[in-house]
């Protein structure tokens, strides 16, 4: 499915020797470079071909650099965009940045430093073509619900899943309550060999103690008080499909051991009963608890090592902030047709004190919280006044302070970056961003 090449580059100038000289550099770098001196050729291509990345003038006449990009934001979003300016549009370019472009630089630029962003923003193009397929495929057979994300986090997630799927491993789901390691445990069963078969999961937590044995492993008639018949268990219910226990470390250290022997041996016994019945399932298990820190006071170590074969975890959504506008787009999608209203689209106020925002609650929040302002909304887009008081309270200092926040962020990443690129040198870091080592290493105490 993907391909082997450097990838394909769309530049863009009206300097006809400027895009000669790069085109050159990128091709001899073994990159596919195709070449528009103005903007509407430029979106011709795009139409026609499947481009990797773009690298833009920012002045040109007629329509410049920014409305390419403008364009490119709302039609091909995954597409990274580079800017090349000159000082006097630095600016404009900054802004840009702000906006979702992927870098910019001053003409004429760095070309080994140029060399290494377009590779960053190649790979990041591909990663997001990557995801989306691996998203396709693990959500076939679910109704259409699918992991939502494009950071890091969540596309390693989604490459252990596809790794992991066809597998008779058992796999962990760690993360705090409402990130989604339901949805996590759905993903690997339904983009699985197994899809086919049963899904069955088990709130171990908002179940009574005396009632999880025989609701896992099922009870004869007459085996307890109140046992009027017979009772298949979810191990059974699971057969040839996948059991998730979730919050598993709440079941008891004594339920814990026969949990350990059922895994074992893939067998089970109905409670009054000596029969033994051979069970094939697949095991996903998961908890918003340190495990490791209870072992031998609430939990076996010989079952965690049973259960965690692979383990995934689910960052906090405020780990993952970047992710709220794909979730919150998700979301208005679902609950306006649920709802059966008219699409309705987010304020800029109502957007930024969603990222402002911690989430305790996680994903689950955030979907409470939309949802209370699909059914609230009278007008065509989500206002302060639909969403919950505690968000927004100082509200407008929020907001106030995030685009204070904006030129910190930008000098962050681009310390950040340098040090990366550098592998930790601080002098050639300095170099690099064009200022003093001592005003560098300032830089460095400061953040």
């Amino acid at each position: 499915m993907y391909e082997t090449d450097k990838g394909k580059i769309l530049m863009v100038d009206d300097e006809p020797n400027a895009l000669t000289v790069l085109s050159a550099i990128l091709s001899h770098e073994g990159y596919d470079v195709l070449k528009s001196d103005n903007v509407d050729y430029a979106i011709e291509i795009l139409h026609k071909e499947t481009v990797d990345a773009i690298v833009t003038d920012m002045k040109m006449p007629e329509k410049d650099g920014l409305e390419l990009f403008q364009y490119v934001s709302k039609t091909l979003p995954d597409i990274p965009v580079i800017f090349l300016t000159a000082y006097g549009t630095v600016d404009s370019a900054v802004s840009a940045m702000t906006h979702g472009a992927f870098y910019y630089f001053i003409k004429p630029p760095d070309y080994v430093k140029f060399k290494s962003v377009l590779a960053r923003a190649v790979e990041q193009r591909r990663l997001r073509r990557e995801v989306e397929y691996l998203r396709r495929k693990l959500s076939t057979m679910d109704g259409g619900n699918h992991i939502v994300g494009n950071t890091p986090q969540i596309m390693q997630i989604l490459k252990t899943i596809e790794a992991v799927k066809d597998s008779a491993s058992s796999v962990l789901i760690c993360g705090e309550t409402g990130t989604g390691k339901e949805l996590v445990a759905r993903a690997l069963h339904f983009g699985s060999i197994r899809r086919d078969k049963p899904f069955i999961a088990i709130n171990c937590a908002a179940m009574p103690k005396e009632l999880i044995e025989s609701e896992l492993f099922g009870c004869e008639k007459g085996a307890f008080t109140g046992a009027v018949a017979r009772r298949i268990g979810k191990f059974e219910e699971a057969a040839g499909g996948t059991i998730l226990l979730d919050e598993i470390g709440e079941i008891d250290p004594p339920l814990q051991a026969k949990l350990l022997r059922v895994l074992q041996e893939r067998e089970i016994e109905r409670l009054g009963s000596n029969k033994k019945i051979k069970v094939d399932f697949r095991l996903l298990s998961s908890t918003n608890r340190d495990l490791n820190k209870e072992i031998g006071v609430k939990f076996r170590e010989d079952l965690l090592y049973r259960i965690n074969v692979v383990k995934i975890e689910v960052p906090p959504l405020r780990e993952r902030k970047d992710d709220i506008p794909l979730l919150v787009d998700q979301f208005l999608k679902e609950f306006c047709a649920r709802e059966q209203k008219k699409p309705v689209g987010v304020s800029e106020e109502v957007m930024s004190v969603l990222l402002e925002h911690n989430w305790p609650g996680n994903v689950r929040q955030l979907s409470n919280v939309i949802e209370r302002a699909i059914v609230l909304a009278k007008g065509k887009e989500i206002t302060l006044k639909d969403i919950p008081e505690e968000l927004w309270k100082g509200g407008q200092k929020a907001k106030t302070v995030s685009v204070k926040r904006t030129l910190k962020d930008l000098e962050i990443h681009a310390v950040r970056e340098a040090l990366q690129m550098c592998n930790g040198n601080k002098s050639l870091a300095a170099r690099n961003l064009g200022i003093s080592r001592k005003a560098f290493y300032k830089r460095l105490k400061e953040l």
